[in-house]
């Protein structure tokens, strides 16, 4: 008996196109909430504390609350600094979990940003998964164009992390919330799953969807 394994053939490739779609789709949304947030008059993400990043962190979407547990979960895409610390790297794909205890009825979905401010921080993106408030330090960081008076006492914790829900824009904490690579997302993007060390060590060419993610980072932190 002849089997048939084009259907199969096909099947992988719808798949497979599908994802990209969906990829893509989420960096232009990732693109939009930088473009958003760092527009918002006297509310912004302080820029003197982004040009002072190593690594920024974009979940468009981060979805949040249940019934009596509080549940987090989204996905999204991470860059750090080129070599030369002039522009950003191609990003890789990233997904945010954890749960909080508490009494939450409803549900409410927020964009994420996380900035992590040093290489200490950054290394810790590199790795398979960990776990915000445990191994590595985080604070809710301050809004607004002159934020020194608000981030003397954070400038110890390696992640600063904010969030936009309804139009309103804030630091958040994110205690307990567990990064981890995804290497099925990065292999929409890039065509062969690469752990988040391996793009951030090859820096493969962007994607094109990627671009204007980069261009808004590269807008208001450069560092040329």
């Amino acid at each position: 008996m002849k089997i048939s394994f084009v259907p199969w053939i096909a099947l992988f490739a719808v798949t497979g196109a599908f994802a990209q779609s969906a990829e893509d789709t989420r960096l232009k949304v990732a693109a939009e909430v930088v473009k958003e947030v760092m527009s918002i008059k006297e509310k912004a993400i302080p820029q003197e504390l982004l040009e002072k990043a190593e690594c920024a962190v974009i979940v468009p979407g981060l979805k949040k609350g249940a019934f009596i547990v509080g549940a987090k979960f989204g996905r999204g895409y991470f860059t750090c600094r080129q070599n030369d610390k002039v522009g950003w790297k191609s990003p890789a794909a990233i997904r945010i979990e954890g749960g909080s205890l508490g009494f939450q009825i409803g549900g409410a979905e927020m964009d994420v940003i996380l900035l992590v401010m040093n290489k200490r921080g950054a290394e810790r993106l590199l790795s398979s998964k960990f776990t915000m408030g445990g191994e590595a330090s985080v604070a809710a960081g301050p809004v607004g164009r002159d934020s020194s008076a608000q981030t003397d006492g954070k400038l110890t914790a390696e992640i600063l992390s904010y969030s936009r829900q309804r139009g309103v824009f804030a630091g958040i904490s994110l205690q307990g919330a567990t990064l981890r690579e995804d290497m099925e997302a990065n292999k929409a993007l890039y065509g062969q799953r690469l752990t988040s060390k391996e793009v951030f060590e090859k820096n493969p060419a962007a994607p094109a969807a990627a671009a204007e993610l980069l261009q808004e980072l590269n807008r208001y932190s450069s560092r040329k």
